[in-house]
């Protein structure tokens, strides 16, 4: 696998590292200097530095307005980050009733923990993207989702080209 494509995302790799936990107010277990070190088979010899490619790339399917589905798919990202720290680039497609996560204004219930746990996770350099499709069915535009989160046209084809560049992909 090549190592020297560039990590993207709104927070390197190695300020993932230095980080000590997920926001207490998530809910989500916390990340400990400890279980960081450990992260990745080798631990700390797993550490990816800006400009190089982690071992590990997966992205999550997030189509449903079910509570407890929500919160299984946020705690299986929050799995995979304390797994492999910042040898991990994991990406969440959102679309039909799942798109409300990422709405500012959503037009379903979505719990405050939810809303943390994407917010906390963002700040982990976890991606989270927007279906244009389904946007535009609900009469949304760019500008109705959360400022960090990435317009794709539709979310179908975010799988598919995700998988084709590599990521494993995730439906629970």
């Amino acid at each position: 696998m090549s190592r020297g494509r560039k990590v993207t995302g709104s927070v390197s790799g190695a300020r993932r590292k230095v980080l000590g936990g997920l926001a207490a107010a998530s809910g989500l277990a916390a990340l400990g200097p400890q279980q960081v070190a450990l992260a990745g088979s080798g631990g700390a010899n797993d550490l990816i530095f800006p400009g190089q490619r982690p071992h590990h790339l997966v992205v999550f399917q997030f189509n449903k307005a079910d509570p407890s589905y929500q919160q299984h798919v946020m705690a299986s990202v929050s799995a995979v980050l304390r797994r492999f720290g910042n040898d991990v680039r994991i990406v969440v497609t959102a679309f039909g009733p799942g798109i409300h996560i990422l709405l500012k204004k959503p037009l379903r219930p979505v719990s405050k923990f939810i809303r943390n746990s994407v917010s906390s996770l963002n700040v982990y350099g976890v991606e989270f993207h927007a279906c244009g499709n389904t946007l535009k069915a609900l009469k949304l535009t760019k500008s109705a989702i959360l400022p960090f989160a990435k317009y794709v046209d539709s979310g179908a084809v975010d799988l598919m080209e995700l998988q084709k560049r590599g990521y494993a992909y995730i439906s629970l």
